[in-house]
């Protein structure tokens, strides 16, 4: 609105006189009226309510319930166990997860904490929170804009903008009326934005909008507004934890019903079907997979990422558009000199020749406000690569001004598009004219030809237009440069033209290989920026993103589509241009609405709000804002789009992982159901006590789960597979087969070893092995003490071989580099110590009700236990594939002892 209005019409808007400013009494009371220039702050989560968050699951619940019957049973070992693990799992939550949202603080604290401003024609020093709209303010280079502010005075003012809107290069702003139809924020050249900076000149304004009101501030609210999604992992296991529930439920009401027809105790039922709820749930799965993912977490710091949210981690590994900022991701964030006209001639950087393109190098380094200070470069950037060009062919801008010192000049002004510098060597002065290529050839009269000085012709003129023409359709900023020998005055006619260079961000090359990858692992990659289309699409075809402007849109066409017909649209678009950051989170989730797993990079204030909308949100950690930072899920340290995808390897390796300690744990825990439910529902005492359960469940199987967690995979083999779908269940690709035939087949030998000792006491007396004999075998207190400890001690170790087989259900054990995993190794070891502990340890033998097994019954119930493993070496034995094998690798070694064979 501002924009477009002229000075005395914002004058009269805001009710302020632009001479003298706003009265004292006015500011206090506008202030007061409309509150301070801050932007609003979210209110914090206690850690209590951070830990209750960490509770909110289904399988908590479950546990929560079987908890509080065990403690009114008076079964405290059970609760307390079950208690245990419950605070684990919320304390290991917090701590990976607990950090309190940070990017309105981080907004804030960007905000100029002071200000000139002009009250009652005086100008002082005030806080910025004082601001009000209405208020004149002075603006001069280095200072942080304190507000959003209409220019009404400009010397050659440039701010940086692209933190806020994606713009590459420093805006030229003026103060002159802009007219048109909903203008970018990167098109509104008179407002000044809060937040930027004053990078060149100084200029004068009114407040327009203060706080929350002002483009940052609506970023912020739109931060504060948004709220996590579960990752697709959480809504896994999140079903699997209602399923679950649902079994525990149905399970106690059987034994409830069963009880009833069977005349059965009902307070022992009670605790039978509180150890069926307790097998029904995987106990140490929550903790187990908060630990693998904060293990995780450590091994990516190792590939230059640190992960802020535990579950993006596995998010990761179903991103299947990655949408990214263009600069400083895709892009150096540094201009460069990448094309040359001269002497009549295109030429690429390096086919410049110093000796013969001197005049053309020394002059850009000398019409040229960049300077060098303690090894950084700093000023305009187009200054700076045009310095950067002449040092790499061995020109110092420091010694060739010592050489030619600078006595006048005429700064650069938009109007004339133009700044001209004069230096003198001796009694020599020479003057450099740098500027608009279209501008300034009209200002000349010569053009330097092999070194002499000839007056220039049309042809020369039209040259000159093709030269900046070519170099435009590559979306590079094209500059020309003129001299005028013996110059007494910086005046800007009778030039002699010498030559063009065209600059641009160049694209990083380790990004172009890293999206060629993608794009055979099936990751689209999206270029969103607020750049122009042309800039964006020529970086976008160079790194491979877009072959053709049909691929590209930009923010003006978006602002006129729905949401539903850019839904429709997304698929085929590879390049937004010219964006503000509400388009990109319309964008973001326009490409979620079709089902994607979209992630988003960024580094500028414009990306928060799209970095917390998308799926993963991926900062830049060198060169990002704090807010970017606090916004995103991931930060990236190195500041490399090509580490994205070395995380992407990573998060798909660790969903690989978490879903083998899921199918482990779960078919352990099915196992233990049939088990429970097929001996209790023939009229039999349980096999298995509660504390049994708890006890392999929490001690025996959590190790194991944590070795399949960590285990390594094969990263090439992971990066040509298409990305998993999002709705994609933990049970595809055959995870519910493996569920359910070693949850069985673990379930039969429990049973086998638990009937074992009924059979051998019935044989020794010759009785039948009849239901009622084996009732009455069980009866007696000895004998299903033993029974038990049978059950008890091949479901444990046979838990730990099964684990073994579950490291890749398509490999072998023997062939799949069976001593990698040395927390396997680990894990099984102590596995089998903890299982020889309870029945061995007299203290352990009356808390968990077991017997003193000999040394025959140990190796007998070992190789019972040992039938997971077994079964799966059969379930991927193939004679004639083995054979095969075999003979390939005779023929390979007779070949290789063959003389004259290589």
């Amino acid at each position: 609105m501002y924009e477009q209005m002229s000075p005395t019409e914002v004058e009269k808007k805001l009710d302020t006189n632009l001479q003298q400013g706003l009265s004292n009494a006015e500011a206090a009371r506008r202030s007061k009226e409309n509150g301070y220039n801050v932007l609003a702050e979210p209110k914090k989560k206690s850690v209590f309510t951070m830990f209750a968050e960490q509770l909110n699951d289904p399988l908590i619940f479950i546990l929560l319930i079987a908890a509080g019957i065990s403690m009114a049973m008076r079964e405290m070992s059970d609760a307390g166990i079950i208690f245990a693990v419950i605070i684990m799992n919320g304390v290991v939550g917090v701590v990976q997860e607990g950090k309190a949202q940070k990017a309105l603080e981080a907004l804030k604290k960007m905000t100029s904490p002071t200000a000139i401003v002009k009250r009652e024609g005086v100008y002082k020093e005030t806080e910025a929170a004082d601001l009000v709209c209405g208020d004149v303010v002075s603006l001069e280079t280095g200072c942080q804009i304190p507000a959003d502010i209409r220019l009404i005075s400009c010397y050659s003012i440039k701010t940086d903008e692209s933190a806020l809107t994606g713009e590459s290069l420093p805006v030229q702003k003026t103060s002159e009326s802009i007219l048109g139809e909903k203008l970018s924020l990167g098109d509104m050249k008179n407002i000044a934005f809060m937040s930027t900076n004053v990078v060149y000149g100084r200029g004068e304004g009114v407040v327009t909008a203060a706080g929350m009101h002002t483009e940052i501030g609506k970023i912020a609210g739109m931060l504060h507004g948004g709220h996590e999604e579960p990752t697709p992992l959480q809504r896994r296991l999140g079903e699997i934890g209602k399923i679950l529930s649902a079994c525990a439920v149905i399970l106690c009401a059987a034994l409830f019903v069963i009880a009833v027809i069977q005349h059965r105790n009902v307070p022992e039922m009670l605790i039978t079907a509180i150890s069926l709820a307790v097998a029904a749930v995987p106990e140490g799965l929550p903790a187990i997979v908060t630990i693998v993912l904060a293990l995780s977490v450590s091994r990516m710091v190792k590939v230059n990422t640190i992960v802020r949210r535990l579950p993006a981690v596995e998010t990761l590994g179903s991103v299947n558009v990655v949408c990214s900022d263009k600069t400083g991701t895709l892009t150096q964030n540094k201009m460069k000199v990448v094309s040359c006209y001269t002497d009549q001639k295109s030429l690429d950087l390096e086919q410049l020749d110093p000796s013969k393109n001197r005049e053309f190098l020394e002059g850009f380094v000398l019409c040229n406000d960049a300077i060098i200070s303690g090894g950084v470069s700093m000023g305009d950037p187009t200054e700076i690569a045009l310095m950067d060009m002449g040092a790499h062919f061995g020109i110092s801008k420091i010694k060739l001004e010592d050489e030619y010192k600078r006595v006048d000049e005429l700064p650069f002004d938009s109007k004339r598009k133009m700044m001209t510098t004069v230096h003198q060597n001796g009694g020599n002065r020479v003057s450099y004219t740098k500027g608009s290529s279209d501008v300034l050839i009209n200002r000349c009269t010569r053009v330097l030809k092999k070194g002499e000085i000839v007056a220039i012709t049309e042809e020369d003129r039209i040259q000159v237009a093709q030269a900046t023409r070519d170099m435009s359709s590559q979306a590079l900023r094209v500059l020309g440069l003129a001299m005028r020998p013996q110059a007494a005055s910086p005046e800007e006619n009778n030039l002699v033209f010498i030559g063009l260079a065209g600059m641009i961000d160049p694209p990083r090359e380790e990004a172009k290989e890293a999206i060629s990858v993608f794009r055979h692992a099936g990751v689209k990659t999206v270029m969103i920026t607020g750049d122009h289309v042309e800039t964006a699409f020529a970086i976008a075809k160079q790194l491979g993103i877009a072959r053709s402007m049909h691929e590209c849109i930009t923010g003006d066409e978006i602002e006129k589509m729905s949401d539903e017909d850019l839904k429709e649209r997304c698929e085929s678009l590879s390049v937004f241009a010219r964006v503000s950051p509400t388009h990109k989170v319309r964008i973001v989730k326009a490409f979620r609405a079709r089902g994607n797993i979209a992630a988003m990079t960024g580094d500028g204030v414009n990306d928060a709000p799209s970095l917390k909308s998308a799926d993963i949100g991926i900062a830049m950690g060198k060169c990002g804002t704090d807010v970017a930072k606090n916004a995103a899920d991931i930060i990236l340290t190195d500041d490399n789009f090509a580490t994205i995808e070395k995380a992407i390897e990573e998060g798909r390796g660790i969903y690989e992982n978490i879903k083998k300690s899921v199918l482990f744990l779960l078919s352990s825990n099915f196992g233990e159901i049939i088990t429970m439910f097929l001996a209790v529902t023939a009229g039999l005492s349980s096999p298995l006590k509660a504390s049994h359960i708890l006890w392999v469940n929490l001690i025996t199987d959590s190790l194991p789960a944590l070795a399949l967690g960590v285990d390594e995979n094969d990263g090439k083999m992971l990066m040509e597979k298409p990305p998993r779908s999002a709705a994609e269940s933990l049970f595809a690709g055959g995870g519910l087969f493996c569920t359910l035939f070693y949850g069985c087949l673990i379930a039969a030998i429990s049973l086998i070893a638990f009937f074992s000792v009924p059979y051998a006491f019935l044989n020794g007396q010759g009785a039948a092995f009849t239901l009622s004999n084996i009732k009455a075998a069980l009866s007696y207190e000895e004998i299903l003490m033993r029974a038990q400890t049978y059950a008890f001690t091949v479901l444990g170790i046979s838990e730990l071989f099964h684990a073994i087989g579950m490291r890749n259900v398509e490999k072998s054990f023997f062939t799949n580099h069976p001593f990698s995993n040395k927390l396997m190794i680990v894990a099984f070891t102590v596995g089998i110590a903890l299982q020889m502990l309870v029945t061995e340890i007299p203290y352990f033998n009356l808390a968990f009700e077991t017997v003193h097994l000999s040394f025959g019954e140990w190796v007998g119930l070992t190789f019972l236990s040992s039938m997971p493993l077994i079964a799966h070496e059969m379930l991927l034995f193939n004679p004639v594939s083995w054979l095969k094998k075999l003979h390939k690798s005779k023929d390979n070694k007779e070949n290789a002892t063959e003389p004259g064979k290589i």
